[in-house]
C-alpha cells in the first residue's frame, strides 16, 4: 500500500501534466485528461452544452437565453474572486462556484478545468515552486473566455 504522500505526489504529478498541456496544447489535454477519466465533452462540441441546457430549461429558448446571459455577466466575477484567492479556503471556493455554476449550464470544458484547480493546495510548497497557482487561474480564465464568447456568438444580432 502507498503512503498517502506518495499517493498525493502521484496525483499532483498527474495535475502538473495536464495543466502544463492545457496550457500548451488543447489536443494534448484532451488526450490526457482522457486517459485521467476527466471527460472534456464530445469532440468538436463547443464551450456549451446546448442540448444539455436545453434539457435544463425544458426547450424554453426564452429562459436558455436568460441563464447563459446571468452565467456570462457573472462569471468574470467569480473569475476575480478566484485570482484574488489568497488561502485554501478562498480558493476553494471560488472555483468551487465557477465549477457549479459551469456545470449547471453546460461549459463542461470550464467546468472540467476548475474540477481539476478544486484538487490543487495553493498553499503547498510544491505548488508555490512550480508557479500552479498562477497556471490554474490562466487555465481557468481561458476557458471562461472560451465560454462567455461562445454565448456572445449564441446571441449575436446579424
Amino acid at each position: 500500500m502507498q503512503s498517502n504522500s506518495r499517493v498525493a505526489r502521484s496525483r499532483w504529478v498527474r495535475l502538473v501534466c495536464v495543466w502544463e498541456a492545457v496550457l500548451s496544447d488543447k489536443a494534448t489535454a484532451s488526450r490526457i485528461a482522457q486517459d485521467m477519466s476527466v471527460a472534456t465533452g464530445p469532440a468538436g462540441s463547443g464551450a456549451i452544452d446546448r442540448d444539455y441546457l436545453a434539457r435544463f430549461t425544458m426547450g424554453n429558448a426564452a429562459l436558455e437565453r436568460e441563464v447563459l446571459e446571468l452565467f456570462a455577466s457573472q462569471l468574470p466575477l467569480y473569475v476575480q474572486q478566484l485570482t484574488d484567492a489568497q488561502t485554501g479556503t478562498a480558493w476553494r471556493e471560488a472555483v468551487h462556484t465557477i465549477k457549479g455554476s459551469a456545470a449547471a449550464v453546460g461549459a463542461r470544458r470550464l467546468s472540467n478545468i476548475a474540477r481539476m484547480a478544486e484538487q490543487l493546495d495553493i498553499e503547498s510548497a510544491v505548488a508555490v515552486r512550480a508557479g500552479q497557482r498562477a497556471k490554474a487561474i490562466a487555465a481557468v480564465s481561458e476557458a471562461a473566455d472560451e465560454a462567455c464568447r461562445s454565448i456572445a456568438c449564441l446571441f449575436a444580432t446579424p
